[in-house]
């Protein structure tokens, strides 16, 4: 019997896609029959396995704005073609475009029932989000591992097609889904434990069954010897801003951030600001501004000489789904500006 030939849709953002880069990032989803860009590499991987039969192009700001709209949108393209598997990316170091690519794999799982696999860089904010949805295959941050990405993401794709088993992370090259599957072993658990601390005792590689998470190690600073002479700034990145938004702030995956005026307010009110942030109801601090930037505490404690004094402005972000590179770029300036404006230290509020 002749072997079926899978139908593959694959998704592209704007710049992949050949649409345009920045300028294009709010583009709506669209649809183009067949292979392109990227596709075409997956295509000559495919060889007679299978055809991509349709490429879906979304910019990377109207999915990262609105992603549930835009996954109903995706799905809609798609849904015609009738495919076996969806291939989305790779993303590689892209955040925006992880977190579409993300999103796309899990709507289609849910809706479709079909495989689906994408890839990305580990510092990708989408694999955090997504990887227990779908298969993200590990690459570099750039494009340069492109070759490499397309042939795992499409050997996953194909042999899940065909009902037929997919490895450990550690031997495909995928990102841990969290899931945990029974495995027949010639040796007891406490055998394979007392064999892989033998291992590290020994400074032999070892893969340990369960993947402990990698966190940042941040030197802290050194402690305020005098806080009745400090200046102290208030950060957030709860998205309060003044009514209107005039920074542009995102909701969600911000790229920027403000610095709004303090001087001689003794606290926030609340037909002055607002929330732009996806990630929590802000009824609370739309009622009092100052239970997110407690203006009103600090001013207090001004006063008091508990402080020197409270900077004469705060900064604000949103914290929602942000992209790594984002965030710590965001960081960086205002620390920058904190250091400048001569400030001791600050407190961060969140939600």
């Amino acid at each position: 019997m002749q072997k079926k030939s899978l139908r593959i849709v694959h998704y592209l953002n704007q710049f992949f896609g050949g649409v345009g880069g920045e300028d294009k990032a709010h583009i709506e989803p669209q649809v183009i029959g067949g292979a392109l860009g990227p596709g075409i590499a997956v295509q000559n991987v495919l060889g007679e396995q299978g055809k991509v039969v349709a490429t879906v192009i979304c910019g990377d700001n109207t999915f990262a704005e609105k992603i549930e709209e835009t996954s109903e949108k995706v799905l809609e393209l798609i849904r015609p073609f009738q495919p076996d598997a969806v291939i989305a990316g790779p993303a590689f170091g892209a955040g925006r475009y992880g977190i579409a690519c993300g999103a796309v794999c899990k709507a289609v799982q849910e809706r479709f029932s079909i495989p689906t696999a994408t890839g990305m860089n580990k510092e990708n904010p989408g694999i955090d989000l997504f990887r227990q949805y779908t298969y993200i295959v590990k690459t570099p941050k750039t494009g340069i591992g492109m070759a490499g990405a397309v042939s795992k993401m499409v050997s996953i794709v194909t042999r899940l097609a065909a009902g037929q088993r997919v490895g450990k992370p550690s031997e495909e090259g995928y990102f841990s889904r969290g899931l945990m599957t029974n495995e027949v072993s010639a040796q007891t658990g406490a055998e394979r434990a007392v064999a892989m601390l033998l291992n590290k005792l020994k400074g032999k590689p070892f893969d340990s069954e369960i993947s402990l998470p990698q966190y940042d190690r941040v030197k802290p600073a050194p402690r305020i010897q005098d806080m009745g002479s400090a200046t102290v700034a208030l950060i957030t990145d709860g998205g309060l801003v003044p009514t209107g938004n005039p920074d542009k702030i995102e909701s969600v995956g911000a790229t920027r951030f403000g610095a709004y005026s303090i001087e001689g307010v003794d606290g926030l009110h609340s037909d002055d600001f607002e929330v732009y942030h996806i990630g929590y109801d802000p009824i609370f601090v739309h009622e009092d501004p100052n239970r997110l930037v407690p203006v009103d505490v600090l001013r207090d404690m001004e006063k008091e000489g508990i402080i020197g004094k409270l900077h004469n402005k705060f900064y604000s972000t949103s914290g929602a789904v942000c992209i790594v590179e984002n965030i710590r770029r965001i960081g960086q300036a205002i620390a920058e500006e904190l250091k400048a404006e001569g400030v001791s230290c600050a407190v961060l509020t969140s939600t």
